[in-house]
């Protein structure tokens, strides 16, 4: 069995997930938490793929999604945080 450390991890995270899965997240961190809607036109995703994107992310824990009311509050983690760090030394 292969080990890989959590940076190779979220690395190869990263290029299995869609370019949108980026925008999202790099607009939480700009923005702060929001619901799903202003995600949506913030981050210029439609909101169909934008529930997608949010389940994804959620599953790697790199969001965290509680309710207000009837919104659906989006916001970063910090492994999310971590992930953008990782993802952006990466470019560069």
């Amino acid at each position: 069995m292969h080990q890989i450390t959590l940076n190779e991890y979220l690395t190869q995270a990263n290029k299995r997930l869609p370019t949108e899965a980026k925008k999202v997240l790099q607009a939480l961190f700009d923005q702060g938490s929001m619901n799903k809607e202003e995600l949506s036109l913030t981050a210029r995703v439609k909101r169909a793929v934008l529930d997608h994107i949010i389940m994804q992310l959620y599953a790697l824990g790199l969001v965290d999604v509680s309710t207000e009311g009837k919104s659906k509050i989006c916001n970063l983690t910090k492994l999310g945080n971590e992930f953008l760090n990782i993802i952006e030394a990466e470019a560069s």
